[in-house]
């Protein structure tokens, strides 16, 4: 059992660093964006605020969340749920930057000319692929089996474009799509 957690630890933090090294690199290239190109650059800090606050989200589970766990006496029972919560926040995250890495890859070419991002840029039959990596690795993705994953106990994920919405909200508030 504990060789499984460390293991999950491990890629947990191993995905955490990853991600680290691709915002601190998003900070240059959204430096370089044209000013003229304001559908560009608000699409741009859309997906790189959604990537980082995803990725903040995910840290301080990993590392606040699991000090209970680790400083307790023995096995608790709330420990599942945070690994259900842990899986699904690495999943949110993950799909996050597979988003913002595959969309400045491509020079951010779907904001079209009205200043509106297409469907494809956020459609969730590109953030099922995967994404080149340092060195040319791809990276494996986790994808949700659902339209809508939960995130904590007040928000859930939109499939189709990541969005963070409120519980109570029916569809995703960025892209209309229903909650399932």
């Amino acid at each position: 059992m504990f060789h499984a957690i460390f293991l999950v630890l491990s890629r947990l933090y191993d995905l955490i660093v990853e991600c680290r090294r691709v915002l601190k690199w998003t900070y240059a290239y959204g430096f370089y964006l044209a000013e003229h190109e304001h559908a560009k650059k608000q699409f741009f800090e859309y997906l790189q605020g959604e990537a980082e606050s995803g990725l903040e989200r995910l840290h301080q589970c990993a590392e606040k969340e699991l000090q209970v766990f680790l400083n307790g006496d023995g096995p608790s029972k709330d420990f599942n749920d945070f690994r259900t919560k842990l899986a699904g926040l690495t999943s949110v995250t993950r799909n996050y930057f597979e988003n913002l890495v595959r969309e400045l890859e491509n020079g951010l070419c779907d904001v079209d000319s009205n200043g509106a991002a297409s469907s494809k840029a956020t459609g969730s039959k590109n953030a099922a692929g995967s994404s080149k990596g340092r060195g040319g690795r791809g990276k494996g993705t986790v994808r949700a089996s659902m339209s809508s994953r939960i995130t904590d106990d007040n928000h859930w994920s939109c499939e189709q474009c990541t969005y963070a919405n409120v519980r109570s909200a029916t569809a995703c508030q960025m892209c209309n799509q229903p909650r399932r």
